[in-house]
C-alpha cells in the first residue's frame, strides 16, 4: 500500500511540467477564417431563396408570380391618355358592331353566362385576348432594346418570298394582325383554345429564359415557334412540320426544324406546364379581355346547362366529402365529445 502511495505521488518532471503548464492563464488562440480553413461553404442564412428569385422572374413557372402580359398591359392604365382613350374605343367598337348589345345583365329571371371556362375555354375569344397580349407585349417592349436573335429575325428568315420592307423593324404591328396570323395558324392546323394559352406560356418563357424582347422584328417567327411547340406538346395528334409548310407555303421543313431546335434550347427544354400556371394564364386572360372591353359572348343559362352545372356540382362535392371523410383523425379529443342535441321545444 505504501509503495503504492508513494508511487501515485511521486511522478516523472515531464508531468511536473505539465501541472505546472496547467496553472499558467489561458490564452485563446486567434479564430481562424474560412478563406484559411480552407472552407467557404455560405451560411445557411447567407444563402439566397431560389424559389423565391424564380418567382419574380419566371412568372411561367410558378403560379404565384404575376404574369408579364398583364403587368405590361396596366402600364397604360398607370399613365392614361387621349390615344391610349380612343384606342380602347377602337377596340370596343370593332368587337362589338353598331346595332349588337353591348353589355347584358343578369336578373331574378335570367342567368347570363359565357360558353367558357377554364376546361373549356372559347377559342375565337381566347385567340384574341392572346393576341391582345402579345400586343401589349411588343408596344410595352424595353425602349433601349435588346438584340434581336438570328433565328427570329424575319428579315433573315422570311414567311414569304415578298420582299421585306427595310423598316420593317420599326412599326409596331397592330392587334387586328396579330389577331389574323394566330387565326390563319389555328384555323388551318385546327388547333383548340388550350394550345393558345399554352402558346403564351411558352412565349413568356422564351422571354425570360433568354432575356429577350419580342419586336416588330421577330415577333412572327417567335409567335410561329410557340404554337409549333404548344401544338405538339398539348395535343395528342400534334402537326407536322411539314404541314405548316404547307400553310405557310414559302418557309422550309429545315427552316421549321430549325426554329423548333433552337426554341427548345432556348427554354433549356422545359416545356412543363403546371396546372396551377395554366389556369393563371386563362384567368389573367380573362382580365385584360375585361379592361380592355373585350368581353365573352355571354347567353341565358338554359335549362340543360343548369342541370349539367348541378350535376358537376354535386359530382365535386361528394368527391370532397369523400377525401374529408378519408383525411379525418381516428382519435377525438375530450373538447369535441360535447355534442349539440336538438329537443322539440314545449310551447305551454
Amino acid at each position: 500500500m505504501g509503495n503504492t502511495t508513494s508511487c501515485c505521488v511521486s511522478s516523472s518532471p515531464k508531468l511536473r511540467r505539465n501541472a505546472h503548464s496547467r496553472l499558467e492563464p489561458y490564452r485563446p488562440e486567434p479564430e481562424l477564417s474560412r478563406e484559411d480553413t480552407g472552407c467557404n461553404l455560405q451560411h445557411i442564412s447567407d444563402r439566397e431563396n431560389i424559389d423565391d428569385l424564380n418567382m419574380e422572374y419566371n412568372p411561367s413557372d410558378h403560379p404565384r408570380a404575376s404574369t408579364i402580359f398583364l403587368s405590361k398591359s396596366q402600364t397604360d392604365v398607370a399613365v392614361p391618355n387621349k390615344k391610349v382613350r380612343e384606342k380602347r374605343k377602337s377596340l370596343y367598337i370593332n368587337h362589338h358592331p353598331p346595332g349588337q348589345t353591348r353589355r347584358k345583365y343578369s336578373s331574378c329571371s335570367t342567368i347570363f353566362l359565357d360558353d367558357s371556362t377554364v376546361s373549356q375555354p372559347n377559342l375565337k375569344y381566347t385567340i384574341k385576348c392572346v393576341a391582345l397580349a402579345i400586343y401589349y407585349h411588343i408596344k410595352n417592349r424595353d425602349i433601349d432594346g435588346r438584340m434581336v436573335l438570328d433565328i427570329f429575325d424575319e428579315k433573315l428568315h422570311p414567311l414569304s418570298k415578298s420582299e421585306v420592307p427595310s423598316d420593317y423593324d420599326k412599326h409596331d404591328p397592330e392587334q387586328k394582325q396579330i389577331y389574323r396570323f394566330v387565326r390563319t395558324l389555328f384555323s388551318a392546323a385546327q388547333l383548340t383554345a388550350e394550345c393558345a394559352i399554352v402558346t403564351l406560356v411558352y412565349l413568356e418563357r422564351l422571354l425570360t429564359y433568354a432575356e429577350i424582347d419580342i419586336c416588330p422584328a421577330n415577333w412572327k417567327r417567335i409567335v410561329l415557334g410557340a404554337i409549333l411547340l404548344a401544338s405538339k406538346v398539348w395535343d395528342d395528334q400534334a402537326v407536322w412540320n411539314v404541314d405548316y409548310c404547307q400553310i405557310l407555303k414559302d418557309i422550309t421543313v429545315e427552316d421549321m426544324n430549325e426554329l423548333e431546335r433552337q426554341f427548345l434550347e432556348l427554354l433549356q427544354f422545359n416545356i412543363n406546364v403546371p396546372s396551377s400556371v395554366y389556369a393563371k394564364y386563362y384567368f389573367d386572360l380573362r382580365s385584360l379581355s375585361e379592361a380592355n372591353n373585350l368581353s365573352f359572348p355571354l347567353e341565358p343559362l338554359s335549362r340543360d346547362k343548369a342541370q349539367k352545372l348541378e350535376a358537376i356540382s354535386r359530382l365535386c362535392e361528394d368527391k370532397y366529402k369523400d377525401l374529408r371523410k378519408g383525411a379525418k383523425k381516428r382519435s377525438v379529443s375530450a373538447d369535441n365529445l360535447t355534442v349539440v342535441r336538438w329537443a322539440p321545444a314545449i310551447i305551454s
